[in-house]
């Protein structure tokens, strides 16, 4: 029995994951701890948009 996935919903909330990392970054005022564990986070974003985005791309051929 195969499944269904939200690949759709899953893009949309890896899209509000960046967008909320780098705002986090931005407003760090430079404080080392956040800008690094933002990069951190933003590295795991990246990984969920090749590994997702490319499943959303296959979805819709």
């Amino acid at each position: 029995m195969a499944k269904e996935y939200d690949i759709k919903g899953m893009v949309e909330k890896i899209k509000a994951l960046r967008k909320d990392a780098e705002a986090l970054k931005e407003i760090s005022g430079g404080i080392q701890a956040v800008d690094r564990n933002a990069d951190r986070i933003l590295a795991n974003v990246k990984m969920l948009e090749i590994d997702i985005s490319d499943a959303a791309e296959i979805q819709d051929k």
